[in-house]
């Protein structure tokens, strides 16, 4: 019985490196949230963009809106997670590494199985995918509107542009949809959202000035 447990955890191991690994240069075909919305809606949106054809600014924009010190940690960011524990619910603690990893391979909705499983994946993913690649993923994993995921679907969704074309003002917009992707219109904003917007854009001029944006840009 010991040994077939054994047995059983490494496969279990050896299946989470080698998936890791195939991501650093495929994108996952679908992810579980994905699919689980496939079946809700009765299909989705989705278009993968390599990184080199999203514009510059909105892996700027991103990372200003969900996590400013994304250069800066190795998956886990200790201060952002204090904070959360101090402030519970109100506030978020997941860098956007961590949600790679809960978006590519998890589930959604508040487990600490979940949460204990994301935060040791997320370590792994961060020695196996370069910064670049991880926001790459990132970009093309997350829903920005319901059933809508990732840059390549959004930007011509709300903006019938493509992600190559997205200026200054809509990667902030859609940036600032992330939290609340079914409940935040990038097109349509609240006078809220308008000056979340404009405070995103300052941050992603900032991170590019000071260099917090230099582990994903060329």
């Amino acid at each position: 019985m010991r040994r077939a447990v054994t047995l059983g955890l490494a496969g279990l191991l050896g299946l989470v490196v080698v998936s890791t690994l195939a991501y650093r240069v495929i994108g996952p075909p679908v992810t579980p949230y994905q699919l689980a919305e496939g079946w809700r809606l009765g299909g989705t949106e989705r278009y993968w963009v390599a990184m080199d054809d999203i514009a510059p600014v909105m892996a700027r924009s991103v990372v200003a809106a969900e996590d400013a010190n994304f250069c800066l940690h190795w998956g886990l960011d200790v201060t952002a997670i204090r904070a959360a524990m101090e402030e519970g619910a109100a506030r978020g603690g997941s860098t956007i590494s961590q949600q790679v990893v809960k978006n590519v391979f998890l589930w959604q909705g508040r487990s600490w199985v979940r949460k204990s499983i994301e935060a040791v994946w997320t370590p792994l993913a961060e020695a196996f995918w370069p910064k670049r690649r991880m926001l790459e993923l990132y970009l093309n994993v997350v829903e920005f509107d319901t059933g809508v995921f990732g840059v390549g679907a959004a930007a011509p969704h709300y903006f019938g542009v493509s992600a190559a074309e997205l200026s200054d003002l809509q990667a902030a917009r859609l940036a600032m949809v992330l939290p609340d992707p079914k409940g935040r219109d990038a097109a349509n904003p609240t006078d809220w959202q308008r000056s979340r917007t404009a405070s995103i854009m300052d941050g992603a001029a900032t991170i590019q000035a000071d260099g917090r944006a230099s582990c994903f840009e060329d």
